[in-house]
C-alpha cells in the first residue's frame, strides 16, 4: 500500500487530498470496495471517470471530506475536483509514474476536501489537480524523507493553525 497527501492553493479555493494506492487484492481494494459499498449522509464515495462511461484507470474512488452545501460546492466537488482526479490518475498511469500491472491490478481511494464557501470553480480544478499529483507522487516515492521530516518540524504549521514560538 502506496500512501501520499497534497496540498495545493489558499483560501477558500484550496484542495488537500489523501490517497491510497495499491492491489486490488489487498488493503486499498477493501477500503475501495468497503467505502463504495457503504455511503453515509452528506458522503456518497463515486468511481472517478474522465468522462461519462470512460473510467480513469487504475479504478479511483473519490470520497468527499466535506458535506455538499450548494450547488456550487457540489458542482465544484463532483465536476472540477472529480475531474482534476482524473487528469492526475490517468497522467501518472500514461507517464509510468504507477507501475503499469496498476491500470488494471490495483485501485486508488481518494479523500478529497473542496471547501463548502469555493467560490472559483476553475481555481477548486487547477489546486485539485495539483494537489493530487502531488498526493500521487508522495505516495509511490514513499515521501516524506526523514531528512524532510526533520527540516519542516521547526515550521510545523497549516492553513488552520501556527503555533506560537
Amino acid at each position: 500500500m502506496y500512501i501520499g497527501e497534497g496540498f495545493a492553493g489558499d483560501g477558500v479555493n484550496a484542495s488537500h487530498i489523501n490517497i491510497m494506492i495499491g492491489p486490488r487484492s489487498g488493503v486499498v481494494g477493501q477500503a475501495f470496495s468497503s467505502s463504495l459499498a457503504s455511503p453515509s449522509q452528506g458522503h456518497c464515495p463515486f468511481m472517478v471517470v474522465i468522462k461519462p462511461n470512460v473510467p480513469v484507470k487504475p479504478m479511483t474512488l473519490y470520497v468527499n471530506k466535506a458535506e455538499i452545501s450548494s450547488e456550487l460546492h457540489g458542482n465544484a466537488t463532483w465536476g472540477a475536483s472529480q475531474a482534476a482526479i482524473a487528469k492526475a490518475v490517468a497522467e501518472a498511469l500514461i507517464e509510468g509514474l504507477l507501475p503499469p500491472e496498476s491500470e488494471d491490478e490495483w485501485c486508488i481511494v481518494t479523500a478529497n476536501w473542496v471547501n463548502p464557501g469555493c467560490n472559483d470553480i476553475d481555481e477548486v480544478y487547477l489546486n485539485n489537480y495539483q494537489a493530487c499529483t502531488q498526493a500521487i507522487r508522495a505516495a509511490m516515492e514513499k515521501l516524506p524523507t526523514w531528512h524532510q521530516l526533520v527540516q519542516a518540524l521547526p515550521q510545523l504549521g497549516n492553513p488552520f493553525y501556527t503555533p506560537k514560538g
